[in-house]
């Protein structure tokens, strides 16, 4: 049966920029208010750098140099948070961003690079400053919007306190928040008024001219339909909009004939090759109060191949193709930190990020050696003085990107792998009729000769001949990679 639903072309063709607004870039043309952290200061939970959709705009050259194609902003509605999780309008651009004129600015610009955008929807909770949430804090029981959100009846009634700001945390709010999280009341997405205006909003920035959503903590929003209301409303304006899940283990049932999503960020190969390529390098220290790494741990080529074999067989070639990679995030320790500053180990992941299936997103600030642990570490001011900038790193990015847009094999081809018969060597071999290239990692710090056998490979015997039947010997040096092409 044919998918109904392939993934957009330029999405799997892209490569990917995440940023994180308020740390990327500010612009002189958008007033900032008077309590502005300097920019070079280390980044607190709370604190405002002032970065900018201009800001971004005016930088777009940098993305382009890059070989960057696509923009991933976190959110960028207006909020009264830092990261702007917590949404207080929906339907407008937070104004020290620079509210919706910047927005269109950037749109356009970006467009106009080549350079496609996609927003981050936060659907499944709100603020506490979000007008329907705050009318019910002031009205209670009398309330219009009462049954936007999932109130304690009890105290609803009888007019208690809702503890919407107590001053001891551990209460419970008296309303459904997402992990209990008294600035994030939960919306309740079954009234049709609520369902109704979050998809309007939707609709406003998909006619503005988004490229597509990356979509926060969707598997916590329980009614499905949801999303496959949310699916329609959007194709119906882009038919190739890019849609992708913020879901952190494997779930192919949310990409299942692109339905609803074309893809998840695929964490369990951040988690890989945390693993792999870290190796002796990683540092675990990071991880202890990130739930969702704690399995992270040093692992050898046998462990990497299961955790490949087995993103095969969840999601299929196809779908796999479509998944979106990434080393790191806004909600995780930087790569780099998590490696313990070893540059080259860096550089291993992200090449093989470029020639692996998938599409790779580079999070701000990665291509330059910036660090940092986990939240609010991870989230620095980008380092824009060149001095300060690691240009190893920055040339071994601009090298790969170029690499992987060089080879469309790389983003179409067939995948194969080969048993080295090494704990910290891996190789693959991407392929089609008209090309193949046989990539090896080495994720050890000393120098080796390995052999490879492609007499027995699954692949067309023109390309076997084409390499040659004798096996390959190849010399790769610590934590670096080898590249045969034909």
């Amino acid at each position: 049966m044919p998918d109904p639903r392939h993934c957009p072309a330029w999405a799997r063709n892209a490569v990917f920029y995440q940023i994180f607004p308020d740390r990327f870039a500010k612009s002189t043309q958008v007033h900032k208010p008077k309590h502005v952290e300097d920019w070079n200061s280390p980044p607190t939970p709370n604190g405002y750098k002032g970065g900018d959709l201009l800001g971004v705009a005016e930088n777009l050259d940098w993305l382009v140099d890059l070989g960057v194609s696509a923009i991933y902003l976190n959110p960028i509605f207006s909020s009264t948070a830092n990261h702007r999780y917590h949404t207080y309008d929906y339907m407008s651009i937070d104004p020290i961003l620079g509210g919706d004129a910047a927005f269109k600015t950037l749109l356009k610009q970006a467009h106009k690079k080549g350079i496609r955008i996609i927003l981050d929807g936060v659907f499944n909770h709100a603020s506490r400053g979000f007008y329907q949430f705050n009318h019910t804090l002031e009205n209670g029981n009398d309330s219009l919007f009462k049954d936007w959100f999932f109130f304690d009846e009890e105290r609803l009634s009888k007019r208690k306190c809702l503890l919407a700001y107590p001053e001891e945390l551990h209460q419970p709010p008296g309303y459904k928040a997402w992990w209990n999280l008294h600035a994030l009341p939960k919306i309740n997405l079954r009234q049709p008024e609520a369902r109704r205006y979050i998809l309007d909003s939707v609709r406003k920035w998909m006619e503005m001219g988004i490229d597509g959503w990356r979509l926060d903590v969707p598997m916590e929003i329980e009614d499905r339909s949801f999303w496959d209301e949310f699916r329609n409303t959007v194709l119906a304006i882009r038919r190739d909009a890019y849609l992708v899940g913020e879901i952190w283990d494997p779930a192919p049932e949310w990409v299942k004939d692109g339905k609803p999503f074309d893809a998840v960020m695929n964490y369990p190969l951040t988690k890989a090759l945390l693993g792999f390529c870290g190796g002796e390098n990683l540092d675990l220290t990071h991880f202890q109060n990130l739930h969702s790494y704690r399995d992270v741990k040093c692992i050898d080529s046998g462990e990497f191949s299961k955790t490949i074999h087995s993103l095969f067989d969840i999601y299929g070639p196809e779908r796999l193709a479509s998944q979106f990679n990434l080393l790191d995030s806004h909600d995780t320790p930087r790569f780099l930190t998590s490696v313990k500053d070893e540059e080259k180990i860096l550089a291993q992941a992200f090449f093989f990020l470029c020639t692996f299936p998938g599409i790779p997103c580079i999070y701000y600030g990665d291509e330059i050696g910036m660090k940092g642990g986990h939240d609010p570490a991870c989230r620095g001011g980008f380092v824009w003085e060149k001095k300060l900038q690691n240009r190893y790193l920055l040339k071994e990015y601009r090298q790969s990107i170029a690499f992987r847009k060089k080879h469309p094999v790389l983003i179409n081809g067939d995948y194969l792998e080969f048993d080295l018969k090494d704990p910290k060597a891996y190789a693959f071999i991407r392929f089609d009729k008209k090309q193949a290239i046989l990539i090896l990692i080495n994720a050890s710090g000393a120098d080796k000769e390995l052999s490879l056998n492609l007499e027995a490979a699954k692949i067309p015997p023109k390309l076997v001949r084409a390499f040659g039947n004798q096996p390959i010997k190849v010399e790769a040096h610590g934590y670096n990679w080898k590249v045969a092409a034909i």
